[in-house]
């Protein structure tokens, strides 16, 4: 099983715009009412944003994130969301899922805009702590669960699939 994890992914003033400008009241969040497929209770539900989607751009706020995706350097771009978990009493863990499961070259990289109390765990591997830019990135097919936070208002990650690009 290979994770990578990277701390301090992107220089901070970089960072520091992707995370001022996911926190304001301007930037545009939309209800999906099921975080996890598969899974059904009260408080399985986030609030998303597509940059990235369907082979092409689908945000005004790509080319903020533009630093992240150039240290990235993926060869191709699938997906690329953003969530937004509000705070919860207890943590919850939203179950395991893969984010691919058709295509073994298919990778995910998490990466993390806020420091929470919140973690992504690898069903036969670490848990990874939410760390603000942060990034830690897996093979697609990789159960893993996310969850929420009780430590802060909110829990903020941007999710990247994407194809390796063969010189990195």
């Amino acid at each position: 099983m290979d994770i990578e994890i990277i701390d301090d992914f992107i220089d901070k003033q970089s960072f520091d715009i992707i995370k001022n400008t996911m926190v304001t009241a301007d930037f545009p969040w939309f209800y999906t009412p099921e975080k996890t497929t598969g899974y059904t209770f009260d408080d399985n539900f986030q609030f998303i944003h597509y940059f990235y989607l369907n082979n092409s751009v689908n945000s005004n706020y790509m080319q903020m994130i533009s630093p992240v995706v150039n240290k990235l350097n993926p060869l191709s771009l699938v997906k690329i969301k953003a969530n937004l978990t509000i705070k919860t009493k207890e943590i919850i863990d939203y179950g395991y899922h893969t984010d691919y499961t058709t295509d073994s070259k298919l990778y995910t990289a998490v990466y993390y805009i806020n420091n929470n109390n919140g973690h992504t765990k690898f069903k036969n591997g670490p848990t990874v702590e939410s760390k603000e830019n942060r990034m830690v990135i897996f093979d697609s097919q990789l159960l893993h669960s996310g969850t929420s936070c009780t430590d802060e208002r909110l829990r903020l990650l941007i999710n990247f699939n994407f194809y390796k690009n063969p010189s990195k």
